[in-house]
């Protein structure tokens, strides 16, 4: 029979766990040097970076879920594709379909569209580059009430949505979100963002998106938004205290409440709505309000 060697035991022990140990911190390294991860600054899951191997956006560990999230309420400022306090012009021609309307600025801020038809009520005028009305707070009342209801709501739907609390996705790709795709949640970042090559936003047809950016948000040359999934540009809400800034063919899907100005330069699109607290500027551009 043989005797059980204690001494032999014991060596081979050590040798196990000195094995098992390396396996451990091997794997420890790998997790850490994991390309595409980023930590969440708030203790939350870990966030994808463009450009890194993740391109998908990843929730806060304490979010408000997402499928709570309500839509932004427009009230009377959802009667309009463009509204703006200070002025609306365009570089002809360009292609809008829904109402535009001004206030408190009067009509003479309404400038590019020539000609511009009055109505006989003169409450509004038409003209051939908007498939819709034309409203301004000089025309014959109700027009002035109405269009001061409308700015009234824009900024309530502007302040809401600002102010809403507990976002899913904070400070994601550092304000480049360039290439991903992001699904639908309460979004926010303390600068601007910036988007040089397509985004995609997948969701269904009930899926709500609010972006709070508390600076620019700029679109590169032929970047766009792109729609799966049923999602609809009537439930994207784009929050911005800076301006807004689409460049040359550059596509934007959904509801600009901006604090400042928004300027689209030649051949940009927009399936959406303007709603600027000073000015719109555009340039051969077509902006087409969302379908409900």
């Amino acid at each position: 029979m043989k005797v059980f060697n204690k001494k032999k035991g014991e060596g081979v022990m050590r040798i196990l766990s000195a094995l098992l140990f390396t396996v451990i911190l091997t794997a420890a390294i790998v997790m850490v040097g994991c390309p595409g991860i980023t930590p969440d600054p708030g203790g939350g899951e870990p966030t994808a970076t463009p450009g890194s191997g993740g391109q998908t956006a990843t929730p806060n560990a304490t979010p408000t879920p997402a499928g709570n999230l309500a839509a932004v309420n427009l009230g009377a400022a959802g009667n309009f594709v463009i509204l703006a306090k200070s002025g609306i012009s365009t570089v002809p021609a360009s292609a809008i379909t829904g109402n535009i309307g001004v206030s408190p600025i009067d009509s003479s801020a309404i400038t590019g569209f020539d000609p511009v038809t009055m109505d006989g009520t003169n409450t509004f005028s038409t003209c051939s580059q908007i498939t819709g009305k034309v409203y301004a707070s000089d025309y014959t009342v109700p027009t002035p009430s109405e269009l001061t209801a409308a700015i009234g709501n824009m900024e309530t739907a502007y302040a809401d949505a600002a102010g809403r609390l507990s976002p899913n996705f904070t400070e994601l790709g550092t304000g480049d979100i360039s290439g991903l795709t992001l699904v639908p949640g309460l979004y926010k970042w303390s600068t601007g963002i910036l988007i040089n090559s397509d985004i995609t936003l997948a969701g269904n047809s009930n899926a709500v998106w609010i972006f709070q950016i508390a600076g620019d948000i700029t679109m590169g040359p032929g970047a766009s938004m792109i729609l799966s999934g049923g999602a609809k540009a009537k439930n994207i809400f784009w929050q911005t205290t800076g301006v807004v800034a689409l460049n040359t063919t550059a596509h934007l899907e959904g509801i600009v409440l901006c604090s400042t100005a928004i300027t689209l330069s030649t051949g940009a699109s927009v399936n959406g709505r303007l709603l600027s607290q000073t000015a719109v500027t555009m340039d051969q551009n077509t902006v087409t309000q969302p379908a409900l």
